[in-house]
């Protein structure tokens, strides 16, 4: 274990983290909206820290073994999320505590959308451009962890399907190749992010909403600048517009590169991750609007403009709103929120358990019912054309029993901290599927949970963007041996 080399690496990205604080600080100064002294105080207080921690270690030059990795990925973001915290606590509006603003913080970074702050639309324009500023960081943050480091660590979805979709090369230390693979993903996330405003803009937000709201819909985040979310602009054609980014952030990156680089859409046709991805949100889609039509809930545009929004911004783990679906009638607000489950692709800003994973198990619930049928028969479980190797599944089962469990035990901490049971598996659900918003007491807000209930949500947000493993192995005798 290298520890000093962890502590300056650290150390460099709390000195570039701190960098994040100038942009909102300068929107401070521009429309003196009295939120600067919290950023400049927060800015030093990060980079200073940064800085020490950094010239403390800077002659260490040893390279990074795959635990070294798996350290410095949990730090990243829980160190990250700490620091990120101070604009929200020094600033004296939204006036959060030390839990508040730690919440708002990680939230952001893991790209949740969880909130503690009510009022956002009466919030300094500064801390607003902040909180989806995050969300943004955080995007890029997950693809290039997903995408590049996670594989190397031996437990990134990537995996799952490196027979069909080429990804980074399997080693056992960190290596340079990582840096090309996150500037190409970096240039590619910035693209659809400036693609991504400049529709909203067309549609009708001021610059200022539609570069914060195509912050948040790539890194499919779901903060917004207004407490009534998407809603508040009251356009079906935002919505739809809105519904297609998310869709395209939810499709794994990789994909998208590989498709640009041939000029081709064929990638998204023959991947089957993607495949299974779309036909899940179109299955749920249809059944989602379908029912809001026929139970009178709206009129039938209404039907589709809504049940294609919700479902995808669930689907997908953003969390926007236009209407609370907590009131929608029957079983409704509880299938949308299983859907999170499921989530994104494997190297996309989504949270969840993955497509890939939720397809590997139905596949494999449908070979064993065959086996029974047919016991002498040799059925190959295959992702598309490739056939899946066994020990892919049994970390595909393993992954699913763990998050599971998580879940459960999570679940029920939050009973204990006096959430009624509806209320404590949405919100278990949104923060380890990353996707903010829940049902009963959190439908609109988290504030009205205790100090410890949401201490306990944000160990469920790490846990859930960092894939589970990467944070309980760090619990393991057996990982701080040498």
């Amino acid at each position: 274990m290298h520890l000093s080399i962890i502590c300056r690496i650290i150390g460099m990205l709390l000195m570039i983290f701190s960098l994040t604080m100038a942009v909102p600080a300068l929107l401070s100064i521009v429309f003196s909206d009295g939120a600067l002294n919290a950023f400049v105080w927060a800015f030093t207080l990060t980079f200073c820290s940064g800085l020490l921690l950094w010239v403390g270690n800077l002659k260490q030059r040893q390279e990074l073994s795959i635990r070294d990795g798996f350290l410095v990925v949990s730090l990243f973001w829980t160190v990250l999320g700490l620091f990120g915290a101070l604009p929200f606590y020094l600033a004296d509006n939204p006036g959060l505590s030390i839990s508040e603003s730690v919440f708002e913080s990680i939230s952001g970074l893991t790209t949740t959308g969880a909130t503690v702050i009510t009022g956002l639309d009466e919030l300094p324009i500064s801390i607003l451009f902040y909180r989806q500023f995050l969300q943004w960081l955080g995007g890029i943050g997950i693809i290039v962890i997903a995408v590049a480091i996670l594989p190397i660590l031996g437990i990134g979805g990537m995996q799952l399907y490196r027979a069909e979709t080429p990804g980074p090369v399997k080693d056992n230390k960190l290596t340079p190749r990582i840096t090309g693979t996150a500037k190409v993903l970096f240039l590619m996330y910035l693209a659809l992010t400036g693609v991504c405003a400049l529709a909203y803009w067309l549609a009708g937000m001021s610059i200022f909403d539609a570069i914060s709201h195509s912050f948040s819909t790539v890194a499919i985040g779901g903060f917004s600048t207004h407490d009534a979310s998407m809603g508040y602009f009251n356009s079906p054609l935002i919505l739809m517009i809105c519904s297609a980014f998310m869709l395209f952030a939810g499709m794994s990156f990789t994909i998208h590169f590989h498709a640009w680089r041939g000029r081709s859409l064929k990638q998204y046709f023959q991947d089957s991750e993607t495949k299974f991805y779309l036909s899940v949100i179109g299955i749920a889609i249809l059944t989602i609007s379908v029912y809001l039509f026929f139970s009178g809930t709206y009129s039938l545009s209404d039907s589709i403009v809504h049940g294609i929004f919700h479902t995808v911004s669930v689907a997908t783990t953003a969390g926007f709103g236009a209407e609370d679906f907590s009131i929608w009638p029957s079983f409704l607000p509880v299938a949308v929120i299983m859907l999170s489950f499921m989530g994104g692709c494997a190297g996309s800003t989504g949270g969840g358990m993955k497509a890939v994973r939720v397809m590997l198990v139905a596949k494999q619930g449908i070979r064993e019912m065959n086996q029974l049928i047919h016991p002498s028969a040799v059925i190959p479980l295959k992702i598309g054309t490739h056939r899946v190797e066994s020990k892919v599944v049994s970390a595909v089962w393993s992954f699913v029993g763990v998050y599971m469990i998580s879940f459960i035990i999570i679940t029920l901490a939050m009973m204990a901290c006096g959430l009624d049971s509806l209320t404590a598996f949405s919100a278990t659900a949104a923060a380890i599927n990353n996707m903010g918003p829940g049902l009963g007491e959190v439908a609109a807000s988290y504030r009205s949970v205790n100090d410890a209930g949401k201490w306990i949500l944000c160990y469920a947000m790490l846990l859930g963007r960092l894939e589970i493993f990467t944070l309980l192995v760090l619990l393991m005798p057996a990982f701080w041996r040498r």
